[in-house]
């Protein structure tokens, strides 16, 4: 498979260059190999993890005084390929595309087993959510309408890859579209869409800016249905809190896949060790970027029963999270 078959879809969400002067007490002699610039592979813009990956891609740059900005690509399921094949030193991934990936089954790149992309650090959990128009009248999933047309986010993505086999699972009867989450959120104003079904840390940039402009519904998994899905998909169980949107007047019921940032295997230990202690080491600022990053701490290290950790990643956890993660899940161990 040729690497220009995983070109980069879009142009470069952001990018910062800074002087070599700021290295964050990493010093130059421990820099050999480093790359001279990086990415980190997001998603749509108006998700959680083009604003996300686009912030601490940011704050690695600044701190450690490299080229680097957040890409905007189709989620999990192309950052896993751009990663392994190298052509991002960094992406962001839910367990289940990564689960897919190394088995072989991801369908950028179908036989392909993706074992190159190597897990860093914790994210937050994904959520799976859906929002209406108040004026639609949809306020549960049995009030969606036979053939209602529903967005399903990029495809390829989380949303994308699981939301549809949930609301085939529920019994519901759609018409499958897709897109980023902003263009979604136009969709559903103009009433070109019936149902956003979105599946992105919370909160979502695209819901809250729909909850500005309208009345909107989001969508609770009744106990039952919340039953039915975490019997069939490899998800958990979650409460999207009463004060992630105004809409909310209390705690909504879904469930949640983990997500993970990324890093190609082949990078310098030292350079993944480092990226790593920026991100994990000042959770107020990573919080700063994203309220999601309230779940990106060290001790969600053990979060990942997937992927073989980098080898710089492991050793910063096993050194300041006390993590017992073995050898034979460490890539080259």
């Amino acid at each position: 498979m040729q690497r220009t078959s995983f070109a980069r879809l879009t142009a470069v969400a952001t990018a910062v260059v800074l002087s070599a002067g700021a290295t964050a007490g990493f010093a130059q002699d421990d820099r050999e190999g480093w790359p001279e610039s990086f990415t980190v592979g997001t998603a749509s813009q108006g998700g959680t993890y083009f604003a996300y990956g686009s912030g601490w891609a940011n704050l690695v740059a600044e701190e450690l005084g490299i080229s680097g900005g957040g890409e905007v690509t189709g989620g999990p399921m192309q950052n896993m390929a751009l990663v392994h094949t190298g052509d991002a030193a960094f992406g962001m991934t839910t367990m289940g595309p990564a689960a897919e990936s190394l088995a072989g089954t991801n369908p950028i790149a179908p036989g392909l087993q993706m074992d190159m992309a190597c897990a860093m650090f914790p994210m937050y959990q994904t959520p799976f959510s859906i929002t209406a128009l108040s004026s639609s009248g949809i306020g549960s999933i049995s009030d969606i309408p036979d053939g209602a047309r529903i967005g399903f986010g990029p495809a390829g993505s989380t949303s994308d890859t699981y939301f549809p086999r949930m609301m085939e699972t529920l019994g519901v009867n759609f018409e499958r579209r897709n897109g980023g989450w902003s263009d979604l959120g136009g969709q559903l104003q103009d009433g070109l869409l019936d149902v956003i079904a979105f599946a992105a840390g919370v909160p979502v940039p695209a819901v809250s800016q729909l909850e500005v402009q309208t009345d909107i519904n989001i969508i609770e998994f009744t106990e039952e249905e919340q039953a039915t899905i975490l019997e069939t998909f490899p998800v958990s169980g979650f409460e999207i809190a009463a004060d992630t949107y105004t809409t909310l007047e209390a705690p909504a019921r879904s469930v949640s896949m983990w997500n993970f940032a990324i890093a190609n295997c082949d990078l310098p230990e030292s350079f993944v060790y480092a990226v790593t202690d920026v991100v994990m080491s000042d959770n107020e600022r990573m919080v700063n970027i994203h309220r999601a990053a309230r779940s990106t701490v060290p001790e969600n290290w053990d979060k990942n029963g997937v992927l073989m950790w980098h080898p710089g990643a492991a050793r910063w956890f096993r050194e300041n999270a006390g993590a017992d993660i073995p050898d034979d899940m460490v890539h080259g161990g």
